[in-house]
């Protein structure tokens, strides 16, 4: 490689010193900075199990790397982060949250015709939660990890000077896994540090279960209720509602979790990385600076920018998210009415979903996709309208089949919506069936 091919500001000495370290897993590489890149407090003991994962994974090679990231060491990581200060679900909470379920169902049978679930909810220590959403990220997130471990890789190899070659001969294999290993390690430090914020199975919109089950996670729900100064009976009763409410619409519309996780997946795998910005982030990491992978991770700055198909897609996933909000809050506002602190709930909780905490937005940068809907409310108010046009029952029908899901447009404007797929209030049921086949 010619002079004139090195990037401005490369040092070859440094980075030799950095690769070198890193690929002997001799554990001189400074191992501050590399618990920084992954998020975790500079603490001797958390310090030295990250150099052992980070070790394992470059010496185990590409067999523990899939689309990009070591998954092994991402959910290691991310039960690492769980355990932090993490207690059993604990026999009084278990007893408290069943008895909220179960007023939640019979009010729930008054606001929805959707029906009652089959299965009792999962109660999750927030080292379950981790392992039980795991999976699904993983899906989420591979697309985004596999371009920013490749081009790490390339730009890594293609920036080593002519004088270095002697060591990147055979390395590639060793690098990628490196890449993955520390791009594991940032995800699931995010997906750790989120087991101490969610709420329940559906807090940040996704369907987690293939069953359609309901979840809580107690200890952080407990916690929630303490710090914003709740009653605990009441407020466990509403979120029960709001999560119950979230399950039943899952198992009614089996083919809603499919059209979510596609919509996710497919926006995902058009994301691309931004070969200048990459091409800089190669050339900052040194030992002095391990920590520019982190900023360039979280910051977002080495996404391109979206595509117009990109935004399409995205406007797309952000109105079925938003439909699915909204349906939620309108069942749990009418099922709700009996609780005298229903309205100071709903505040909480609509405040607690427009802000996002540090590990959901750093979590949404490595996704490359903000998952909270930002026309939730405007939704919402769809579904009520709706409701005081066609009741309940016609209402929850929509929901029976994708044709029948408005659109952007449609929040807007009620009045079109139902023009639009019957051509009147009276010709409703007949649209349904058309679809249906029969079977409504």
């Amino acid at each position: 490689m010619s002079d004139e091919n090195v990037p401005e500001g490369f040092d070859p000495e440094d980075f030799a010193k950095f690769l070198q370290e890193l690929l002997s897993g001799n554990g001189n590489i400074n191992a501050e900075e590399l618990a920084k890149v992954a998020g975790l407090p500079n603490d001797p003991e958390t310090i030295k199990a990250l150099l052992s994962q980070l070790q394992n994974a470059i010496k185990q090679g590409e067999s523990q790397t899939v689309a990009g990231v070591n998954w092994t060491v991402a959910g290691q990581q991310a039960l690492s982060a769980a355990r932090e200060g993490s207690r059993p679900v604990s026999e009084h909470a278990k007893t408290a949250f069943m008895e909220a379920t179960h007023i939640a169902n019979l009010w729930l049978d008054q606001a929805t015709s959707l029906s009652n679930m089959a299965t009792e909810p999962k109660l999750l220590s927030r080292e379950v939660w981790v392992q039980d959403a795991l999976p699904l990220f993983q899906e989420l997130a591979g697309p985004i990890a596999q371009r920013v471990a490749a081009a790490l890789t390339e730009n890594l190899q293609a920036n080593l000077p002519s004088e270095l070659d002697g060591l990147a001969q055979g390395a590639q294999g060793i690098m990628r896994s490196a890449g993955g290993a520390l791009f594991a390690m940032q995800l699931g430090s995010a997906l750790g540090k989120l087991s101490h914020e969610v709420l329940t199975g559906g807090d940040i919109g996704l369907p987690f279960y293939t069953e359609s089950r309901a979840a809580f996670v107690p200890q952080n729900l407990i916690e929630f209720i303490k710090a914003n100064d709740l009653d605990e009976g009441q407020a466990s009763i509403y979120l029960a509602l709001r999560e119950l409410a979230h399950a039943r619409l899952f198992r009614h519309s089996r083919w809603l979790r499919e059209a979510v996780i596609a919509q996710l997946t497919n926006y995902a795998s058009g994301i691309s990385i931004d070969g200048e910005a990459m091409g800089n982030l190669a050339t900052s990491i040194t030992p002095e600076n391990a920590e520019a992978l982190r900023a360039a991770l979280e910051s977002g700055e080495l996404l391109s920018e979206r595509t117009e198909e990109q935004i399409s897609a995205l406007a797309s996933i952000e109105t079925l998210l938003a439909l699915i909000e909204g349906w939620v809050d309108v069942v749990t506002e009418s099922a709700s009415k009996l609780l005298p602190d229903a309205v100071t709930l709903n505040e909480v909780l609509r405040r607690r979903r427009a802000t996002s905490s540090p590990a959901q937005s750093t979590f949404a940068t490595l996704v490359g996709l903000e998952l909270k809907p930002k026309r939730g409310r405007e939704a919402a108010q769809f579904w009520r309208a709706l409701t005081e046009r066609i009741g309940i029952e016609k209402r929850d029908a929509i929901w029976d089949h994708p044709d029948l899901l408005p659109s952007s447009s449609d929040i807007d404007n009620v009045d079109v919506y139902i023009q639009r797929i019957s051509g009147g209030e009276d010709s409703i049921d007949q649209a349904l069936r058309d679809l249906l086949g029969g079977q409504q």
